[in-house]
């Protein structure tokens, strides 16, 4: 049926995804540098995790336990998740008003169905959670084959982290860096190779 969720039985997995979650955050603020104000997109498909086709398989109390492992290693260090939202939403965002004050807001308050699993537990989670329609993230992580590349600054760089699957998903991570740009004649502050200026 098209509104229906599931359930996991083992909560043992629930545990693991959690744990797999928070291992995967904390290696992306340390191989992506990140700084407290940066924001973070995740796209998470909770039916990838649980080895079934993006979309058929909703799992709210997996959408939670990912939310959980994140945020445990994201909040201390003062970065936003920016939670990617599935098609049926246009893959809008749903984060922390504090993260964007400046954004237009829309509005939709996201469903495991429309919206998905992931982005539900986010906004039930946020302290000021709003929508928008488009963010420019320093970083990212991709749980499933989601393709957050739409919410990324460019340049888009991929990282290999040790965390390759969340669950029975697969984990892609990217972090970004400004662009070069001047041609021949261009002189370059090479430490931006490694991301954005911290201020």
């Amino acid at each position: 049926m098209a509104g229906s969720t599931y359930e996991v039985e083992d909560k043992t997995l629930i545990e693991q995804i959690k744990s797999d979650a928070h291992s995967a955050a904390l290696q992306l603020i340390e191989k992506a540098h990140l700084t407290s104000g940066q924001i973070v997109v995740v796209g998470c498909s909770t039916s990838s995790t649980l080895g079934n086709n993006i979309g058929s398989h909703s799992v709210p109390e997996v959408g939670k336990a990912i939310f959980e492992g994140l945020q445990s290693a994201f909040k201390p260090s003062g970065i936003f998740i920016a939670a990617q939202c599935c098609e049926h939403l246009n893959r809008a965002i749903i984060i922390e008003h504090a993260a964007v004050p400046n954004a237009e807001i829309v509005n939709v308050v996201p469903q495991p169905k429309a919206g998905g699993s992931f982005a539900t537990a986010c906004y039930a989670a946020f302290e000021h959670p709003v929508a928008i329609e488009h963010i420019k993230a320093d970083a990212g992580l991709d749980i499933g084959g989601t393709l957050i590349g739409m919410h990324l600054k460019e340049v888009a760089v991929p990282l290999q982290l040790t965390q390759s699957h969340i669950g029975k998903a697969i984990l892609l991570a990217a972090r970004t860096r400004p662009k070069f740009i001047g041609g021949d004649r261009a002189h370059y502050d090479e430490s931006l190779k490694d991301g954005y200026p911290k201020f």
